[in-house]
Formats: C-alpha cells, sequence, structure tokens
C-alpha cells in the first residue's frame, strides 16, 4: 500500500498511532486537489459541468491559470481533463513541478512567504497573458494558499522588496492576515479583484481552495477574482493603526470596483477544512472511535492552543478523536530576553529576525512538543500542516507514550527545544516527525488528539 505520509510504517509502532496516520491519511486523501477536479469538472458532449452548472465549450477557446500551492497539481488534472481543447494556460506554484510534465501549461516557481523579483516576472507574465482575451473566452482558474505572495506586481513606485519590508513591519506588530492582505491587496494590480479585470470580457470559472478561517474568498490569496470590499483608505487605515509611517514611494492602488469585471466571473468555493475534517472523523469513527469535530478555525500562540487541546482531551472518554483545524503562530522572543516563567509569545518578534538562537521551528511541530509533557499515558497528538511543509521539511509531529520513550532513550530536555524554538531539532532526534513531501494541497493546519 502507498502512504501519503512517508515515514507511515516507522511512525506506526502501536495500534493507537496507526489510526491516528490513518485518520490524518482520510484528510489528506479528501484534499487531493487533482482527484478534486477530476470529481468535480465534467465534461458531456460541448458542455462542462459544475456543480450542476453548464458552461458552453463549442467553438470557444479554453485558458488555465493556476496561482498558489495547488497550482501544479491543478495544471496537472486540468490538462487530462480538457485535452486537445485546452489552448494554454500559466501555473504560478511556490514549489517546482513533479510527475507529469506538462504539454499546454507554462509553469513558472515563485517564493513564499516573502515575495522576490520572479514571483513580479511572473506575475507579468500572468497579467499579459490574459490581456487580449476575447468575450467568447473561457477562463478556468485555481486560486489557492500562497497565492498572495506570488502574485506580486507593484506600481512602478514600488518594488518587491518595499512589499516585503511591509509585510515585516505588519507581522511584527501582530497584524491579522486579514489586516495584511487588506494592505496588499493596495499594492499589486492582480490582487483585489485585479486577476478578473486583466481577463475582462472572458467568462471566469474561479475555483478557490481557502486556507483562510472562515473561508472568506475575499482574502483566500487576497481575492484576485473577488470584487474587493475594501478600499485604497482602507489600507492606509490599517497602516496608521499599527503604527507603521508609510514610506516615501508607497503608492496604494484602488482595487477593480467597476460591476463589469465581474457579471461574467464564477467563483466557487471548491475545497476546505471541512472536506479534511469530515474525512477524518468518518476514517475515526470507520475504526470505532468516539469523534468530534471541535474547532474549524482554531488560532493563537501554538503552545497555547496546544495546552487547550490536551484539556479537554483529559475530559474525554476512552476511545475518542478530537478534531481541530486553523492556524497557530509562534512569536519568538530572544533569550536574553525572556522571563522565568513567561512563556515564550508575551513580545512580538519578527520571524526574520531568528537570529542563530532559534532553530527550526514549525507552529504544528511546536504545538505536539509543548503538548508532549501534558499528555497523560494513552494520549496523542498529531498535528500537520495540510500543505506537508511545517515551514520545514516535514509537516508535523506525533506525541504519545511511543515519543516519550525516545526522549528518554536519548536524555533531551522539552524545556530546553522548546524555549529555543527547536522543535524541528527535537523531533528529528527522536524521530517522531510526520513527513508528508509537498502535498500540493493547503487547506490550514490540522489537529488529531486521540485517547485510547
Amino acid at each position: 500500500m502507498t502512504h501519503r505520509i512517508q515515514n507511515f510504517e516507522a511512525l506506526a509502532g502501536s495500534h493507537e498511532r496507526r489510526d491516528a496516520l490513518s485518520i490524518a491519511e482520510a484528510g489528506l486523501a479528501a484534499i487531493d486537489v487533482g482527484a478534486a477536479l477530476a470529481r468535480a469538472l465534467r465534461i458531456e458532449g460541448d458542455d462542462l459541468l459544475l456543480q450542476e452548472k453548464r458552461y458552453p465549450l463549442a467553438e470557444r477557446r479554453i485558458f488555465f491559470i493556476g496561482v498558489g500551492k495547488c497550482a501544479n497539481a491543478a495544471a496537472q488534472a486540468v490538462e487530462r481533463i480538457f485535452g486537445d481543447r485546452l489552448e494554454g494556460g500559466i501555473a504560478f506554484d511556490v514549489s517546482p513541478l513533479e510527475g507529469t510534465p506538462l504539454r499546454k501549461v507554462e509553469a513558472y516557481v515563485g517564493s513564499h512567504p516573502l515575495p522576490t523579483e520572479a514571483n513580479v516576472q511572473a506575475a507579468k507574465r500572468i497579467a499579459a497573458f490574459l490581456t487580449g482575451r476575447s468575450e467568447a473566452d473561457l477562463v478556468i482558474t485555481l486560486i489557492s494558499g500562497g497565492g498572495s505572495t506570488l502574485l506580486c506586481l507593484p506600481p512602478a513606485s514600488m518594488t518587491c522588496t518595499d512589499e516585503t519590508a511591509l509585510w515585516n513591519e505588519l507581522t511584527a506588530r501582530g497584524a491579522t492576515i486579514q489586516d495584511i492582505n487588506t494592505v496588499r491587496k493596495h499594492i499589486s494590480l492582480l490582487r483585489g479583484g485585479g486577476l478578473a479585470a486583466a481577463a475582462y470580457p472572458a467568462e471566469i470559472v474561479s475555483l478557490i481552495v481557502s486556507d483562510v478561517p472562515g473561508n472568506d474568498l475575499g482574502f483566500i490569496a487576497s481575492g484576485p477574482t473577488v470584487p474587493d470590499t475594501t478600499s485604497a483608505a482602507d489600507a492606509e487605515a490599517i497602516l496608521a493603526r499599527y503604527g507603521i509611517a508609510p514610506a516615501a514611494n508607497l503608492e496604494l492602488l484602488e482595487t477593480p470596483k467597476e460591476p463589469r469585471y465581474f457579471e461574467r466571473v464564477t467563483n466557487t468555493l471548491f475545497l476546505t477544512n471541512e472536506d479534511a475534517l469530515a474525512a477524518m472523523q468518518h476514517e475515526a469513527e470507520r475504526r470505532e472511535y468516539r469523534c468530534e469535530v471541535v474547532d474549524d478555525r482554531y488560532a493563537g500562540e501554538a503552545r497555547e492552543v496546544g495546552h487547550a487541546v490536551v484539556e479537554k482531551l483529559r475530559d474525554a472518554p476512552a476511545k475518542t478523536v478530537l478534531l481541530y483545524a486553523g492556524e497557530s503562530t509562534v512569536t519568538l522572543v530572544p533569550l536574553e530576553t525572556r522571563t522565568p516563567g513567561v512563556l515564550a509569545g508575551s513580545t512580538p518578534a519578527s520571524l526574520t529576525g531568528r537570529g542563530e538562537q532559534y532553530g527550526k521551528g514549525g507552529r504544528n511541530q511546536e504545538m505536539a512538543l509543548a503538548a508532549l509533557n501534558e499528555l497523560r499515558e494513552g494520549e496523542l497528538i498529531l498535528p500537520f500542516a495540510s500543505d506537508g511543509r511545517d515551514n520545514t521539511d516535514c509537516a508535523g509531529a506525533i506525541g504519545d507514550d511511543v515519543t516519550r520513550a525516545h526522549v528518554f532513550a536519548h536524555n533531551l530536555s522539552i524545556e530546553e527545544y522548546l524555549d529555543a524554538h527547536k522543535a524541528y531539532d527535537f523531533f528529528a532526534a527522536t524521530g517522531d516527525s510526520i513527513v508528508t513531501g509537498y502535498t500540493g494541497s493547503n487547506v490550514s493546519d490540522l489537529i488529531i488528539a486521540m485517547k485510547k
């Protein structure tokens, strides 16, 4: 059997571990973008069927634009589905294309979470590719997490370096993803409905994979095909609220507001963490666990989320699985300023200022490490990133009795590794990291908590 978790058999040292890993794989299978597209897009004669709506294909040119962490997987699926009907397209992903080579779709790789000139050049190529499309043309888009950073197409007065500086300042001050993306919408020509405007007057079918809690279409990848409800004045107010003085060359653009740009755009919420949670719940119940989906939009410091999960698990009956989805944070505190007994996270610090005092992190691995000391016998936690990249080449980690045995065998200090944010190094030493490779999907982070 081929596993989505590459080190499944190495990790499956107990019955409970095998169950937890199988539940995680069920979630990953449910958000497989290629398989989901094959299920959702059907061609009947000269019509495309999507959610019971028909789109005529006869005598039309069909194009594809994929942006974000799911772009390559979507491009491969779209080429299979449409075959020779597909005229061409662009896939702009954060990772190189793997597997089947693309025949008609151009593949570009950009940086994430901070933009580089490669992002700007690929975004320019997308804008040029869409320019001049006719009313008869049909553009299929797949928008996914990571798309905000990729679609960096600033006005002439700015560069990608200016956007990086803004991102650093906003994150250092604890700005929400909604606030960050509001600002980013107004410093790019393709965000905030800009991609739809670039493709006008072509018809657009936009399939959106959500990595944003609450699934607000306007904030997933900064809503490139969605009418924007924010203004340049809103972006200016956000900078003022966080005490950020605008640089002299900052130019806040107004996003496209004319209704005509969106009259022939169909935005469809295509995959969300709810799809993963439903599949995981089904697999847990199939394995005869009592299963509860506790939260589909958790947030907060990773170690505090881990603590809350363990507290709820402690009160649960035997043979229980608790499921969560969302996104935590890890706030760094310089070691020399940390007060004994005070958790890291009490003082904001920019992720770009890690310094050598910090090891490789990953919010899911940090959560598992923080929870490890609190777990009781027979309890397990498995937090993991649905895209397979927990700020490292690991997706997450597993914490349970087996992990504690590994900690004892290697004479490791949980507190020392946690204080230094070295969860990656910790689990690399114990052998309890979750390795999936890049999944080609992204619907937020997921947590499995289990009681024997």
